[in-house]
């Protein structure tokens, strides 16, 4: 698990991040259902009420901007009326790539909780840190592992479910 910045998340020392965190791992199943990566996140404003939602939509909508971060992100600036979310919390499945940190960090998210890391496109702490990068202009708190192996169990399925359906031959992964 990995934590920076954590004095704020004792809002959460209820356990309201596992309970967010099975909403997300519902979410993302739905998500799979639809042949998407299951992947969802959800923006909380400052007094955690959700204010934004989003599960890769990559495959519908034909978008390679189509990850869960941005869509959560997007619907929460709509509401908002505002890019800005110091304050705010996002939470997601899966420890956001380069293109959702970067955005992250110029929405000047507030903290960031993700259930299980990416150690090949992570960019949040596994592959390369931007929340902690000299060139952002803003300091974001990061937890991971929030219900980890249940969101890595969800993807590792739905990958190894995948590869059988394309007659793709068997791949280790870790965890496994």
């Amino acid at each position: 698990m990995r934590a920076t910045g954590t004095e704020s998340l004792s809002a959460f020392a209820d356990g309201s991040l596992e309970l967010w965190m099975q909403r997300l791992l519902r979410r993302a199943a739905a998500a799979a259902e639809r042949g998407e990566v299951p992947v969802a996140a959800v923006v909380l404003d400052p007094q955690g009420r959700a204010i934004g939602w989003g599960s890769n939509r990559r495959e519908a909508e034909a978008d390679p901007l189509g990850h869960a971060e941005l869509q959560a992100l997007a619907q929460a600036a709509r509401l908002r009326q505002d890019w800005r979310f110091n304050g705010h919390t996002l939470l997601v499945t899966l420890e956001p790539c380069p293109m959702c940190a970067g955005a992250l960090v110029q929405a000047r998210m507030g903290r960031v909780v993700y259930g299980t890391a990416d150690p090949k496109r992570g960019a949040l702490g596994s592959c390369l840190d931007l929340s902690r990068s000299p060139t952002a202009h803003h300091a974001m708190e990061v937890l991971g592992g929030i219900c980890g192996e249940a969101c890595q169990e969800q993807l590792q399925t739905w990958f190894r479910q995948r590869r059988r359906r394309s007659g793709m031959p068997a791949v280790h992964l870790p965890g496994d």
